[in-house]
Order: structure tokens, then sequence, then C-alpha cells
């Protein structure tokens, strides 16, 4: 019988889309509805794991509600959405400082979209999980990127596993305003949540095309270093569109598949991340 770890967290949602028991996962969120107005609801929901997502002595609580906004608003970002609300449940243990909560809550406000519902209840350890909604007009998804497209994001990566070597956490960026821009007219977009490499094979495999990243084109944030583009959880934005809008270029979309990671005009080999693998 087959182990998560040996077919990763993307083998089980292949094998879950194979048997029809789930639909339309291949976008950052999912499309529910069209409005008359010709813009649609569109829903997201991430969940965040103490001791698998974070570590509270590395982070503090407000620090960790803005995060738990923030990853989940990329999301509706690479959608080119506007927000409308959060639905948030906290689970903690019983022996939680009620001004702990109270921080939590207001680190989500800070992300500057309300907290509409949701769940509280008790856990030996903290577990959130936030759905995030909002409407827009066009949601490019990953699989419409074309040969002859440039890949573009919008803003230096690497800053999540640099601060992670120093056993603290980035605060995640807000692209909201990117994500519209780009939404308009990019053949796919998403968020850059498993790293660079990884996330790119996600545009090449759903759009049947080959993604070539240049490392020595992407921008770095300060003090990160080209093993950090692999660590994930930078939430920029990776586009592929016909105009980079003066978006950084980091690669091409061209005919074939899979991704080629290039330094120095070379392959180089780099690693990303994935749950259950047990390794990357």
């Amino acid at each position: 019988m087959t182990r998560l770890s040996e077919i990763g967290e993307l083998g089980l949602l292949a094998e879950l889309e194979r048997r029809k028991l789930i639909t339309a996962v291949e976008h950052d969120a999912a499309q529910i509805a069209a409005a008359p107005s010709g813009e649609g609801l569109v829903a997201t929901q991430d969940a965040l794991v103490e001791d698998v997502h974070f570590r509270l002595d590395w982070i503090d609580w407000r620090a960790l509600g803005f995060r738990a906004a923030a990853v989940n608003l990329s999301d509706l970002a690479a959608s080119g959405a506007t927000p409308v609300g959060l639905l948030v449940t906290l689970a903690v243990p019983e022996t939680t400082f009620t001004a702990d909560v109270i921080s939590f809550y207001e680190g989500i406000a800070e992300a500057g979209v309300p907290v509409v519902g949701g769940d509280t209840t008790s856990s030996e350890r903290v577990v959130i999980s936030v759905t995030a909604f909002g409407h827009s007009a066009r949601v490019p998804g990953r699989a419409g990127a074309r040969p002859g497209d440039l890949l573009v994001v919008t803003g230096p990566l690497g800053a999540a596993g640099a601060a992670f070597r120093k056993q603290r956490y980035a605060p995640p960026p807000l692209r909201l305003e990117e994500g519209r821009s780009l939404a308009a007219t990019a053949h796919a977009l998403l968020d850059l949540s498993d790293g660079i490499g990884v996330d790119a094979g996600h545009i090449a495999r759903r759009s049947g095309v080959r993604c070539v990243v240049d490392l020595d084109a992407v921008p770095l944030a300060g003090g990160a270093t080209l093993a950090d583009l692999g660590f994930g959880e930078d939430f920029e934005l990776l586009a592929a569109v016909a105009d980079a809008q003066g978006f950084p270029v980091v690669g091409r979309v061209e005919a074939g598949d899979g991704v080629v990671t290039l330094r120095d005009n070379q392959p180089y080999q780099l690693r990303g991340w994935e749950h259950f693998a047990e390794s990357l």
C-alpha cells in the first residue's frame, strides 16, 4: 500500500483528481460563480499547523495573525481578485492567554480584510484555518501559458529562506494590486509558495509547455542566497505574459515540457518544497 511519503502532495492531488474526487484544483483559488457584472466569486483556503508551518518561539501572535491572512490573500492576488472577507478557524490549547488570541486577530486586521465568520475550538497544538473570498473579473489560472511568453515576478525572492536560517519568519508581501494588474492580460498566474522551480512546474504541467527559469535574473531579497529560492513561502507572484509590464523578467516559456533552471546558462538543480515527500 502506497504511503503519502512516497507520492508527495502533488501525487496525492493527481490521484484524487484522476478518481474525480476533486475537481478544478489547478488554480490558486476556486472560481465559485460568475456574477452578471462579469466578476466572479473566488475562494481559497489554507491551514497553518504549529510545528509544521510555524513555531511560536520564532514568531509572535500578532505576526502569526498577519501571516495567516496574508498567505490566503496571496492566492486571491494570484487570481486577480479583490478580497471581500475572511473566515477564520482557530484551535488552541485551553491554557492559551486571552491576550495572545486578541493579538492574533489584531494581526489579521493588519491585512485590511474583515473577518466575517469562522470557529474557535480547543486543541493540543495551535491549528489555524483561513478561508478568503473575493471577486475577480478574470482568473488566468495555470493552464494558459504559451511558447514565447515571458516569466515575470512581482518582487525579490528568497526572503523566507533567509529568515528561516535565522530562526524567524519573513512577513509575506501583499500583492493584490499587482495581481489585478497582471490578471488582466497574463496567460498564467500563480503565487510562489513552494519555490520558483516547483511553482513554475505547475504552470508547465497544466499548460503543456516548458518553463525556463534564469536564476541569475531572479531578484534576491536582502541576505538571501541562491539556495533560498528553493525554500518557498515568498508569496510573490509568478506570471507568464506577452508583455512584462515593468516586472522583473526571470525566464521564458518554450515548446516542450517540464522546468529547466539555469545558472550561468547551465542547468542547475534547484530544490523545492512539497508536503508529505521524504526528500526534495
